[in-house]
């Protein structure tokens, strides 16, 4: 079976034999977490960074009144919670939205491969740095996309995203989140976001068949959210 945090870390480029095989000793051991679990919550000591290799989860913010903020969607191959092996509190809440497979890292290895193996800690560091350019864009979305654009930009996001791990097709995907979970994502009701998706079904630029989202014509949706992947740091470079 591939390894989706290696698959996603060769897009740093440099990884050699004895990086990979340490990657994927670093995520062999594993556990079943059902949906809706909170991994960690804000305000909490970190002992352990979570990897998620199979499923979905998210980073969050809750407000006083209740209202979240998604703040992050995480497949697999990605780091929950990357940076608690450096810092003292954990300043947001993770959580899964589907059942995920995921990996407990004590911080201390994690601090000890970046120290031993050069290749894996720059990969560590230019996944670090594509989270931080992935908020960036939503920070951008929420403040000057319209609620179509929001919605069709952050599909195109997750095409490639998931395509990189081996988790797509060439236009479709399992997508897994609920419409109120979009709304939290994209800063919208529920109902704004069945709009979304009614209309982008009627431009005939997309389908649902259970959970599966289909792009019937990526060309178009790219164009109508103006999507340019390079905040995504796919293409390959060497070390």
């Amino acid at each position: 079976m591939s390894n989706p945090l290696i698959m996603k870390l060769e897009h740093a480029g440099g990884l050699e034999d004895a990086d990979r095989a340490t990657l994927m000793a670093l995520s062999a051991v594993t556990r079943q977490v059902e949906a809706h679990c909170a991994l960690s919550h804000e305000g909490d000591r970190p002992e352990t960074v979570h990897l998620v290799m199979e499923g979905r989860a998210f980073r969050y913010k809750l407000l006083p009144n209740g209202k979240r903020q998604i703040l992050g969607l995480l497949l697999p191959g990605d780091f929950c919670d990357f940076q608690v092996a450096i810092l003292a509190r954990r300043d947001h809440s993770i959580g899964t939205l589907t059942p995920c497979r995921i990996a407990e890292i004590r911080s201390a290895t994690i601090l000890d491969i970046t120290t031993r193996l050069p290749n894996v800690a720059r990969a560590f560091w230019w996944a670090t740095l594509v989270d931080e350019s992935i908020l960036r864009e939503w920070l951008t979305g929420l403040g000057k996309r319209q609620s179509l654009e929001r919605i069709a930009h952050l599909f195109c996001e997750l095409l490639l995203r998931l395509q990189a791990v081996g988790h797509a097709t060439a236009s479709g995907y399992d997508l897994r989140l609920t419409q109120l979970e979009l709304a939290d994502v994209a800063g919208l009701s529920s109902v704004h976001v069945n709009r979304v998706l009614q209309e982008l079904r009627k431009q005939g630029l997309i389908e649902f068949r259970h959970s599966h989202l289909k792009i019937l014509d990526l060309s178009r949706v790219r164009t109508l959210c103006d999507f340019d992947s390079n905040y995504l740091h796919l293409d390959l470079r060497t070390a």
